[in-house]
């Protein structure tokens, strides 16, 4: 839609407000931020829009209105559906071959499965192939533990980063600090860039990879300005 506003504040409770007016989400609560430095990077998005307000440029605005409207109402369902990711983690599963692949594989996920294990008591199964092995049940339920104990703010950039991955314990060591976003991203994108080392790679598919870069990109900024949000 056109631009209706003029004004972009920040109201004492962290709403945003425009020409002094509450915004609303998608269900009308009021879009009210957690704390102010995510409120001021939810205000910027609104004022950089120019005569057409366009929601692909507002990614922290769609990730609060999803934290506001679909996680806080159930935060406990809705972290137990991140937490199934676990069963299946991307880290988990290796290349039967090449050997470099491999080699690649190993040197990236093998600290951050054994992170898992020494910071949450977690030990993963590691398998070749995408044959599914099962996880102990004790280290699924830890995981579990640590992915419900986040506001409905951390789980909303936490779902994307997830999701985006295929991987609970990449996404969480993200949100940690244990790795920087960069690094989170490679080790995510491992496989695909692989191939097109050594394959190459279409137009398209470089698009399809730069758009969910920068999905996975906003996803760990705002979960960085939510950061005070977590227990």
């Amino acid at each position: 839609m056109k631009r209706f506003y003029k004004s972009v504040e920040v109201a004492d409770d962290g709403s945003i407000l425009l020409d002094g007016r509450p915004v609303r989400t998608p269900a009308r609560a009021v879009l009210a931020l957690p704390n102010a430095a995510l409120a001021a990077a939810v205000a910027e998005e609104w004022a950089a829009q120019d005569e057409t307000i366009d929601p692909r440029h507002m990614p922290l605005t769609g990730f609060a209105n999803a934290a506001i409207d679909h996680v806080a109402p159930d935060p406990a369902t809705f972290a137990a559906g991140l937490a199934r990711y676990a069963e299946t983690d991307l880290l988990c599963y290796r290349a039967e071959g090449p050997a470099s692949l491999i080699e690649r594989q190993a040197e990236a996920w093998n600290p951050l499965l054994a992170w898992a294990r020494q910071r949450h008591d977690s030990a993963l199964r590691v398998t070749s192939g995408i044959v599914p092995t099962a996880q102990p049940a004790d280290a699924l339920a830890r995981l579990h533990a640590v992915t419900v104990s986040y506001s409905p703010f951390i789980l909303a950039g936490l779902s994307a980063l997830v999701t985006i991955s295929g991987s609970l314990v990449l996404a969480l060591a993200l949100v940690e600090g244990v790795i920087g976003r960069d690094q989170a991203w490679a080790a995510a994108e491992l496989d695909e860039l692989w191939q097109a080392e050594h394959w190459g790679e279409d137009s398209l598919a470089a698009a399809t990879r730069e758009a969910r870069r920068a999905e996975f990109a906003a996803a760990a900024r705002f979960v960085a300005l939510s950061a005070d949000q977590k227990p």
